[in-house]
């Protein structure tokens, strides 16, 4: 396998990510063991979670399996901070005292004594300076309970801000950016991806399949499948199914069997050899989607087929929204138009 700086770190991974959103819901610990254990045993490194994944309980189980079975040097281990882990007013949000608490709570669950990425889960709120928010995060680095930081669903401008202050003030520099990026949402590849590419950031999109669109989970039925994504959350994520994203998804159903490949396979492969892309995140719901997942590993993308896809969804286009789960992006895909 040909691994993959992150970043300008020196630090190789993989060319997938191990996505742990799943652990603990609807991923029994048992079966969440057996998906990680496999996937470090295929070569996978990067494990990404987030402290709010299952009320913590996705960074439980992965601290516990990586202590069990003496893991955890194997890894790099990235968490995330933002989103709401409590009911008191600062048990959410990027403030100093939110982010280092947050810190603490993640390493107790995770057994570890440092995080080697830690993520913000969301760019700060207009009225937070991300002066406090790096500083905060440079005491972490410093303090060596973090090696390095990093983004995810961060605008471009915000990225390019944060990358300025750190030279200025000669804080911790962020090294990567996680974008929702997919075959249905190629926007990334307006300001993100060459961004990142400029200045040496990796690139670790979530949501490679497009929530099971692009694997055709949603195809031919008449209402999202109970146990999906959308048919479990409703909401934003139910909205990411439009028309023409479930004809693009059927599209790649065909393409993959003309291929010898799963639509899964096919779409991760098209991901995982984008321009810009260290290593998409998967997040396997049972042992049997990481093993189709794995079969791309070593396969590259047949450069035969950039056109075939690119009619599909133009580059830097989008026919479904991924990022309708935050608020700074104002358009809106409703229908696929």
């Amino acid at each position: 396998m040909i691994y993959r700086l992150l970043g300008r770190t020196g630090v190789r991974v993989a060319p997938l990510a191990l996505g742990t959103m799943n652990f603990g819901d609807p991923t029994p610990e048992s079966d969440a063991l057996a998906i990680l254990q496999r996937a470090i045993d295929a070569g996978i490194n990067l494990v990404d979670t987030a402290n709010s994944y299952n009320r913590g309980e996705s960074e439980r189980i992965l601290g516990q399996a990586l202590r069990q079975s003496s893991l955890r040097d194997k890894v790099v281990l990235a968490t995330k901070v933002y989103n709401r882990v409590g009911d008191g007013p600062n048990d959410e949000g990027l403030s100093r005292l939110h982010i280092l608490r947050a810190c603490e709570d993640s390493l107790r669950r995770l057994q570890t004594d440092h995080i080697d990425l830690y993520q913000l889960h969301r760019p700060p709120p207009a009225n937070l300076p991300q002066d406090e928010v790096l500083r905060a995060l440079d005491d972490l680095v410093r303090a060596g309970k973090v090696r390095y930081i990093g983004t995810s669903t961060f605008p471009a401008w915000k990225i390019m801000e944060g990358l300025a202050i750190s030279q200025q003030q000669s804080l911790a520099r962020y090294i990567s950016e996680q974008p929702p990026y997919n075959l249905l949402d190629r926007r990334a590849e307006n300001e993100i991806i060459p961004l990142c590419q400029q200045h040496g950031l990796a690139v670790l999109p979530w949501s490679p399949l497009a929530m099971g669109i692009l694997a055709g989970r949603y195809a031919g039925q008449a209402a999202p499948p109970l146990d999906s994504r959308a048919g479990r959350w409703g909401g934003v994520v139910r909205d990411r199914l439009t028309r023409r994203g479930l004809q693009v998804g059927e599209q790649i159903v065909h393409l993959a069997a003309e291929r010898g490949l799963s639509a899964s396979q096919l779409a991760l492969l098209w991901l995982k050899d984008q321009p810009g892309v260290t290593a998409p995140i998967i997040g396997p719901r049972t042992l049997a989607q990481l093993e189709d997942a794995l079969g791309v590993l070593e396969r590259s993308f047949d450069p035969a087929d950039i056109p075939v896809f690119d009619a599909l969804v133009h580059p830097g286009n989008a026919v479904s929204d991924f990022y309708n789960s935050n608020e700074w992006m104002k358009a809106r895909i409703h229908d696929g138009a």
